[in-house]
């Protein structure tokens, strides 16, 4: 089987999905710019060897954050950015999960809904810590939204990267009072009132609409329902030595899509053959999923982000108001104040990875010049867009909630 890229899955499945779906702009635009991705299209440049050893042709990356193919540098610039403000202690992940009952609502509301579910974790986490019977300071939090599963099925979930203590009023640290930082059924229930009341008040003020088949008494049952439920999936992981490693992990999620290209095996007669990780089993435990090309394109255009959402959000101490507060704790922790790091190129990530200078005559060592610009093809006007095309991006049930 020959290895294959989202791209190429695009290129051979968009066509005939796209006429047989309605989608909104955004999710088009995704589409185009991965299949446009460093290909004439974008236009690009000609260097080569000043001597005339060498020449290559470069186009241009898309830089669209569910692009898989031209995501790895931005993920490195933010995550060198945020390695260098985490303060020097240890830290706690957690992960917030919210039931599949709720992803219905979720697709035809993801801003609003997006909004909601970071609002209820980061309150849920301040109430807790900053309350003295458990720590009793401001902690510094990262929040990364995930919204897919091995299978690129839906499935809704903030991971919290959380400082193992806070800045008390009286200007010092404060260490959590348990080991676990949390009592893990309290937070539970709290963030299970505080996000169904948020959905309830924000169904009211008609900020979040229901699904079409939803009326608002089956709204108050399915709420009611879920209220009572016995456990949601809150996940209190153990303490992490620094925030590093934890950082590195929800820098995944900032940009690339739901599945890497490393993950897809083969698009043969019509199906796409990927590896995903067996639920249950040993974290090394792989199999093969085999989805028709077309529910596939459906699963990884689920989880496009509308444009400006901000799917990692930072809050408390590590909040962009919160200079002064960081600084006194890392001089707590001996750290210099955080330094305002230079742009990094990708010629400077290579470099600082070890691998040769990318930009150097293979034969000579002599940099290399720009010959000629290769301009942007230009793009046909589009087509006008069929009649009742909805705003809302529409997905069956089934491919929501199940595999």
């Amino acid at each position: 089987m020959a290895a294959m890229t989202v791209q190429q899955i695009m290129k051979l499945g968009w066509e005939a999905y796209e006429q047989t779906h309605l989608l909104p702009g955004y999710i088009r635009d995704a589409v185009k710019a991965i299949i446009a991705c460093r290909t004439k299209a974008l236009g690009g440049h000609i260097q080569g060897c000043p001597d005339g050893h060498f020449q290559r042709q470069w186009y241009n990356s898309c830089k669209h954050r569910v692009c898989p193919q031209c995501a790895y540098l931005q993920v490195e610039r933010w995550l060198q950015k945020m390695k260098a403000r985490l303060l020097g202690c240890d830290h706690y992940h957690l992960i917030f999960t919210i039931p599949h009952e709720l992803n219905d609502i979720w697709i035809i509301n993801v801003k609003a809904m997006t909004d909601l579910l970071f609002l209820a974790v980061r309150d849920t986490m301040f109430d807790f810590v900053e309350d003295e019977q458990h720590v009793g300071g401001l902690p510094g939090m990262i929040l990364s939204l995930h919204t897919w599963s091995q299978t690129l099925i839906q499935h809704l979930h903030i991971h919290c990267l959380v400082t193992a203590g806070g800045l008390n009023s009286d200007g010092t640290w404060r260490e959590p009072k348990r080991s676990t930082l949390l009592p893990y059924k309290a937070v539970m229930w709290k963030f299970r009132g505080k996000l169904l009341d948020l959905i309830d008040k924000a169904i009211q003020k008609n900020v979040i609409t229901l699904p079409k088949e939803m009326s608002a008494p089956q709204w108050a049952n399915l709420k009611n329902k879920l209220g009572r439920k016995v456990k949601w999936n809150v996940h209190i992981r153990e303490r992490y030595a620094y925030g590093d490693g934890v950082a590195t992990y929800l820098s995944r999620y900032l940009r690339g899509g739901p599945i890497a290209n490393h993950r897809l095996l083969s698009c043969e007669n019509g199906e796409v053959a990927f590896l995903h990780r067996v639920n249950g089993e040993a974290a090394n435990t792989k199999a093969v999923m085999h989805l028709p090309i077309g529910q596939f394109i459906q699963r990884y255009l689920l989880h496009v982000p509308p444009p400006r959402s901000q799917t990692i959000r930072h809050y408390g101490l590590y909040a962009a108001g919160k200079k002064s507060a960081l600084a006194k704790c890392r001089l707590m922790f001996g750290q210099l104040p955080v330094q305002e790091l230079e742009f990094m190129t990708w010629q400077e990530l290579c470099e600082h990875q070890g691998d040769a200078h990318p930009e150097v005559c293979p034969e000579c060592g002599k940099r290399l010049v720009i010959f000629e610009t290769i301009p942007a093809e230009k793009q046909p006007v589009p087509q006008n867009k069929p009649r009742g095309t909805p705003l809302k991006f529409p997905l069956t049930k089934s491919l929501a909630v199940s595999c």
